[in-house]
């Protein structure tokens, strides 16, 4: 088979998808990862072919004149600013639809404008795919897969916040118009083909997220285990030698600080005042412009970024804001986790509330607070909270064993040889 992989321009996604890419590579498949021009030297350190579609995206750029979405002003979480907590119901805005529009405009007018659309049809028609995976937000992958009939799935990097906002909206599609619609079936129409619901959330979906993480109903998910991927690094020594003290290790992840957009996510200053009198040593993957001129405590070593699942074996705890690859570095690794979800717009809805109530209802780890309304005391209580009490430990190392019991990539090969044979014949 020939399969193409779509991804959009956060190295944070593009790796969630390379450890099936190789598994499919070396069972002999071709495959070529396409994206923007922005990620070419990301897609080219992950060794497998790729192509650039549509130019460049400069994000930065265009995420500062995207315009805001009627109505969407105001208070992005009522309930969760009532509280310090949200659950996954809890939408921006306190309007699914409201979300769903901003989601649309976002991903139209940031990652995929027509020519980029045009672009990736172009060259499907060109390379001729038999299946084409596609990041969530990569929804026009599903067109260049119809052009071409091709199969198409989608492989989520976090929770299926797109399926959820289909579902939650599905009685105003109707009645206040679809903006999913609107943008895609044009398009479709121009290569006769229609528009249905396929077209938005795919023939079926690869899931990374445990079973034990909410998920939307309705949709056909394909379990997989993420297997953390970090691209090129060496690693430094010292962390693979026995730390003196605890070792905590506190990370904000890196797509929205590659990208340079702003929000709220916890800072650096009241991170390091929650540890400072700690008796603990503390690893932050925090780059210079993140510490800016705060004061470093002498127990917190400052890295600009090291492979967490080479780092988590040898620490007790990990604070971190629910990005995916994070979460998923620290259940393999069966780490206790204290999350404080940052909120950046909606960006808690993307799936770091979902893990956040999931892991502390396991007894993996604590939801301490959003970010907005997190202080060093909140966030202190937490983390001693999982260092001293020996059940978080044993609940994670639990958490563990279950996701290194899910389908692996090479396990998942297979599987999508046989889907994609059964969807193909179906429509022969």
């Amino acid at each position: 088979m020939r399969i193409l992989f779509v991804t959009n321009p956060f190295r944070s996604h593009l790796f969630v998808q390379v450890p099936l890419a190789w598994a499919l590579r070396n069972a002999g498949h071709e495959v070529c990862i396409a994206g923007p021009p922005d990620m070419a030297d990301d897609i080219a350190h992950t060794g497998i072919p790729g192509v650039s579609i549509g130019e460049m995206l400069k994000l930065e750029e265009k995420v500062a004149t995207v315009a805001p979405i009627p109505g969407a002003d105001g208070v992005a979480d009522p309930r969760g600013h009532r509280t310090g907590k949200s659950v996954q119901s809890d939408f921006g805005w306190g309007d699914p639809y409201i979300e769903l529009k901003d989601l649309t405009s976002g991903v139209r007018g940031v990652f995929y404008p027509d020519s980029t659309v045009e672009d990736l049809i172009s060259f499907s028609r060109l390379w001729k795919p038999d299946l084409v995976i596609s990041d969530p937000t990569a929804v026009p992958g599903s067109i260049a897969a119809r052009v071409v009939g091709a199969a198409h799935a989608r492989m989520l990097f976090t929770v299926d916040r797109l399926a959820q906002l289909r579902s939650a909206t599905r009685d105003r599609l109707h009645t206040d118009g679809d903006p999913m619609r609107e943008w895609l079936e044009p398009i479709l129409n121009r290569h006769d083909r229609p528009f249905d619901e396929e077209a938005v959330l795919g023939q079926w979906t690869i899931s990374p997220m445990p079973l034990w993480v909410w998920r939307p109903e309705g949709v056909h998910y394909v379990p997989m285990r993420n297997v953390p991927f970090n691209g090129p690094f060496t690693t430094p020594k010292w962390v693979y030698e026995p730390p003196a003290r605890r070792r905590v290790c506190i990370t904000l992840g890196i797509s929205h600080r590659d990208a340079n957009i702003e929000g709220t996510s916890a800072s650096a200053s009241e991170l390091f005042d929650a540890v400072s009198d700690l008796d603990i040593e503390v690893v932050a993957t925090f780059n210079a412009k993140q510490i800016g001129s705060v004061r470093v405590p002498d127990n917190v070593r400052t890295v600009d970024f090291i492979p967490l699942n080479v780092l988590l074996p040898s620490c007790e705890a990990i604070v971190h804001e629910g990005g995916c690859g994070t979460f998923a570095s620290a259940n393999e690794a069966g780490v206790p986790q204290v999350i404080v979800p940052n909120d950046y717009k909606v960006e808690k809805w993307w799936g770091s509330v979902a893990m956040a109530n999931a892991t502390e209802a396991r007894g993996a780890g604590v939801y301490s607070v959003n970010a907005g309304n997190m202080t060093a005391e909140v966030l202190r209580e937490s983390l001693k909270q999982v260092l001293e009490d020996p059940t978080f430990t044993a609940n994670a190392r639990r958490v563990r064993t279950e996701v290194q019991a899910m389908p692996t990539p090479n396990a998942m090969v297979p599987v999508l040889e046989k889907l994609t044979a059964e969807y193909r014949a179906s429509r022969s």
